[in-house]
This record gives structure tokens, C-alpha cells and sequence, in this order.
């Protein structure tokens, strides 16, 4: 998978061409939705009001981009009303793997074909992650704890049901053969708070939720749920950087997840549309502000759209399908 990062030279060179509007084709007339099916203060609201900054201090759009939570139903309620917007392109949604795990959980009359891909702006990184005041240095302290306390006694906080955290969770129980209690809250936010409070054990939060905690000397990174450490080498804390988190696999937890953070227009948007927010979005990639972004939450910055997105897409749905069946979450098997 080719990753199209930007430096910030070309960044600035790139915003100082940008106009409000391109010069032929569909514009919005009137403001935008864009909606996030998640709730506040998580990995996805953050990066849709970015970019809703990003759009007004650049004037990228004529119209103003107005930011909409709707959460309820593990997201299904945002899915839905973009699903009923058909032929509206003043409606986007930013998508997380609720896209896929929503459906499948509750049986909800959704899938992602109900929609228009627009753009994978980037790919989101899993941390596990404790309270600094616990004495887990590594994984293999955390995983030794879990196993000899009692089965269950262990708390995992994570954002809603059957969805990415809880994945992620009962593929941890299933490597290291023990048993969590497993929490929900409604966003990573909450989330982070939780595990500072001592409220849970651990969490598996995005790198962004819980930035401000691990600077802060709140909270602690174990490892990451990808195939090789990320990127990043600008220290956050203690003299650690991102790059700096080993993987959980080489730690001997043998779990990987990666999550979609994509946009996706109402059905029946034609051409013209989907390129106006195509260029819009490769301009707000273009701008030193989503590249600090980037850095701040260790995003893997993959950028797709067209034939390989929705190519990308239709795998990701095969496989979050086994790995909820392997953890009994399908609805038809409630």
C-alpha cells in the first residue's frame, strides 16, 4: 500500500495556489453537513472539526462546513441519514470501522455500497494503553497481571459495543488466554478520561485520544496494534516518541488492527461532486496544519480514492465480517 505523505515545504507552496473554489464543475450553494457518526471528543470528531478549521482559515469552500455528531446506534443514526440524503451532496460523513461493524453488530438496513466513497483521508493506529501509575513497563507486565488476577476482574474501556475497541479486546483475550470485562463509553475522549481516573485497567485508544494524557504523565503506551512501529520521531514524553512504541506483536501479543478514517457522499452523487470534495480534501492534505495533525496523532497518512478505495473498502468489510464472527458479535448470531 503506496502512502502519499507531503512535506511541509510543498504544503505551504500547495495552500498559497489553493482557491475557495475550483473554477468549473458543482459547487455546494448552501452550507455542508458533515457528519460524524461517533460522539465527541473521539479520534473521528477531532479529525472532522480539523478539518473543518482547516477549510476556514483557508477559505477552501465558498459554504461553511458545519460539523454534526449523530452517535446514536453505534453511528448508525449518521449512516442512516446520509443513506436517506439520496442525490444531496451537502451531506458528508467522515467513516471509522463503525462503517462495517454498526451493520453487522445490530442488523441495521445499512452497508457501505448505500453510500459514495469519496476519499480514505488516512488510517488510524491502536495503542494499548495503561494508567502511569500502574508498575506495567511492558506488555508482557500487564498480560502476567491480567492472567493471575481473577477472570474478568480486569476492566478494558473502549467506545461503544461490539465495535473496534471491543475487537481489538477479545482478540487480546484470545492471545493471551484470559478473560476482561470489557466497558463502553460513547467516544475515546470519555475513553482516555476513564483510564486516568483508574475507573478501568487499560484501553486500546487511538494515538490521538490519548496524547494529551501521555504528555501530560497521565498515561502510559504499551505497544501498537500495527505490523511495524509508526513513523513518527519527535519526542511526546519522558524523551519517547511514537516510533518508539514497539508493536504488540513483538511483544508476543499477536493482534493487529488498522481503522478507516474515510469520506462518504449520499447515494446518486454524480462526478462532478465527488471530484469537488476530492480536490477539496488533497487541499486540505496540502496544509501544514493536517500534516501537525498527522504528527500529533501518528496517523498513517494513505490516501485513496476512485476504483482503489472502494476496492479497499470491499476487503475490509470480508474481513471485519470473520473477525466478528470469530467473536460472536454478528447479529444473526445474537
Amino acid at each position: 500500500m503506496k502512502l502519499f505523505v507531503l512535506n511541509v515545504a510543498a504544503a505551504a507552496i500547495a495552500v498559497s495556489c489553493v482557491g475557495t473554489a475550483s473554477s468549473a464543475g458543482w459547487e455546494p450553494v448552501r452550507p455542508v453537513e458533515f457528519i460524524v457518526p461517533a460522539g465527541t471528543g473521539g479520534g473521528a470528531d477531532q479529525m472532522a472539526r480539523t478539518v473543518q478549521g482547516i477549510v476556514t482559515k483557508h477559505n477552501l469552500m465558498k459554504q461553511p462546513l458545519v460539523v454534526i455528531n449523530k452517535a446514536g446506534g453505534a453511528g448508525g443514526e449518521g449512516f442512516l441519514d446520509v443513506k436517506t440524503a439520496s442525490g444531496n451532496p451537502h451531506k458528508i460523513i467522515i467513516t471509522l470501522s463503525n462503517l462495517f461493524t454498526t451493520p453487522l453488530a445490530t442488523g441495521i438496513p445499512f452497508n457501505w455500497k448505500d453510500l459514495t466513497p469519496v476519499a480514505m483521508l488516512a488510517l488510524d493506529e491502536f495503542v494499548l494503553w495503561v494508567n502511569a501509575e500502574k508498575p506495567y513497563n511492558s506488555v508482557k507486565d500487564y498480560v502476567d497481571a491480567a492472567k493471575k488476577a481473577p477472570a474478568g476482574s480486569f476492566k478494558m474501556g473502549g467506545t461503544g459495543s461490539k465495535q473496534e475497541d471491543q475487537i481489538i479486546t477479545v482478540g487480546i483475550e484470545k492471545a493471551v488466554d484470559t478473560k476482561f470485562t470489557y466497558i463502553p463509553y460513547k467516544g475515546g475522549g470519555e475513553v482516555a478520561v476513564q483510564l486516568v481516573g483508574n475507573h478501568v485497567d487499560s484501553t486500546v485508544n487511538n494515538p490521538i485520544e490519548a496524547v494529551a494524557q501521555w504528555r501530560g504523565g497521565k498515561l502510559r503506551p504499551l505497544c501498537v496494534f500495527d505490523g511495524q512501529p509508526m513513523a513518527y520521531d519527535e519526542p511526546i514524553a519522558d524523551g519517547k516518541a511514537w516510533k518508539d512504541i514497539p508493536t504488540c506483536k513483538s511483544q508476543g501479543l499477536a493482534m493487529e488492527y488498522l481503522m478507516l478514517r474515510g469520506i462518504f457522499m449520499p447515494p446518486k452523487a454524480t462526478k462532478d461532486q465527488i471530484e469537488y470534495y476530492v480536490e477539496l480534501f488533497k487541499k486540505v492534505r496540502a496544509t501544514p496544519e493536517w500534516q501537525e495533525f498527522m504528527k500529533s496523532g501518528a496517523f498513517n497518512t494513505t490516501f485513496m480514492t476512485g476504483a482503489d478505495y472502494a476496492k479497499w473498502i470491499e476487503a475490509e468489510e470480508k474481513r471485519h465480517e470473520g473477525l466478528m464472527k470469530e467473536a460472536g458479535f454478528l447479529a444473526s448470531a445474537n
